[in-house]
């Protein structure tokens, strides 16, 4: 076994710092899974149907999450729209909200309401940056043929934004979500220390190959090449406080996955930290990494520590799991009581590390 030290080793809970959700049936659903995944601190996105741009509508939100699991911690976050002012963010920061989370229009689910440009929210990103509240950036433009932009380069398209933001609001603490490209890894290394990045546990798994005719695979940004899953891999036990945990699990119903017309979107949450290690145990028996650079110290910090510390929230819980070597198969389905809801899990039938509660 590759990472046979790992076996039997307790950590602090895990911080996931990129998930969805969902609301209703679905949210009933997959609340429950994320202490399941080793995670007892979560950064919610607001992508809702309607998306959440008031104070008033993320903290009901909370309170419905803290209702169905009182064990996590829900950091909760506004969807950047043409409704929030400086005085939204203003609010937003004395109600205990922790940022704001920007989409370009059109690119992913729930993102019809997105960003057609950044200049008309300059005096929103200067509250921002005024009231320390964290900007959350799904980087990627949207495609388009005139300038070859693809699911495939979308996201190193929009780094010269990343980098333009970051020049007008050098104290904002930016986060660039999910990053799936060693192009994307080497910009936020060259921004200042306010510019950190969430790397998910499918993307460290999965290449292009594996999404193309898998709709259970498919997300947007969309994985990479390999050489991309090489860097990625790299950058998660590089020990480098920049990069850190969000799955950006999200959960669709089952029949919303088919290979004709799929939802993006990749469901982890049940397996969130087992799914980090099983990419890098094959990370250490392919060559790409060293079983030696899998550690303590690299997992605490990229499993949690560094997100709780970029965020600036502490583990009040002060909870810890345990490592367990693969021993069971990632179920073939979640389903609600009712049969309403269906939910296919990423690797399904595969085995995969799992955690415990200690």
């Amino acid at each position: 076994m590759a990472l046979a030290h790992l076996n039997g080793m307790a950590l602090p809970a895990a911080a996931d710092m990129h998930v969805h959700l969902r609301d209703g049936p679905m949210m009933d659903l997959v609340t429950p899974t994320i202490r399941r995944g080793g995670v007892n601190t979560v950064y919610v996105m607001p992508n809702l149907v309607p998306p959440i741009t008031t104070v008033a509508h993320a903290l009901a939100y909370q309170a419905r999450l803290q209702a169905l699991e009182p064990h996590v911690t829900f950091l909760m976050s506004l969807y950047l729209h043409p409704d929030i002012t400086p005085q939204t963010v203003r609010a937003a920061k004395a109600a205990g909200i922790t940022g704001i989370k920007s989409y370009p229009a059109g690119v992913t689910t729930h993102s019809e309401h997105g960003v057609l440009s950044y200049e008309p929210f300059y005096p929103v990103f200067a509250a921002m940056e005024q009231a320390d509240l964290v900007l959350n950036l799904h980087g990627e433009l949207p495609p388009s043929a005139g300038r070859d932009i693809t699911v495939l380069n979308a996201e190193q398209a929009f780094l010269p934004t990343l980098h333009d933001l970051h020049r007008r609001f050098s104290k904002l603490r930016i986060i660039l979500e999910h990053c799936t490209s060693a192009a994307a890894i080497a910009a936020v290394e060259s921004c200042g220390p306010t510019v950190a990045a969430t790397i998910t546990a499918h993307h460290l798994n999965i290449i292009v190959d594996d999404w193309a005719g898998n709709p259970h695979n498919f997300c947007k940004p969309v994985a990479k090449l390999p050489s991309d899953r090489r860097a990625l891999l790299a950058t998660a036990v590089s020990g480098n406080p920049k990069f850190f945990l969000g799955t950006d699990s999200a959960p669709h119903q089952a029949a919303a996955k088919r290979a004709d017309k799929s939802a993006a979107g990749v469901f982890t949450q049940p397996n969130a930290v087992g799914y980090v290690l099983d990419a890098l145990e094959v990370g250490v028996k392919t060559g790409v990494l060293n079983s030696s650079d899998v550690t303590r110290e690299v997992l605490e910090g990229f499993l949690g520590g560094f997100g709780r510390r970029f965020y600036g929230v502490a583990d009040e819980r002060l909870e810890r799991i345990v490592l367990v070597q693969p021993a069971e198969e990632v179920e073939g389905v979640l389903r609600s009581r009712d049969g309403a809801v269906e939910v296919v899990p990423f690797r399904t039938g595969q085995k995969t590390w799992r955690t415990r509660w200690v």
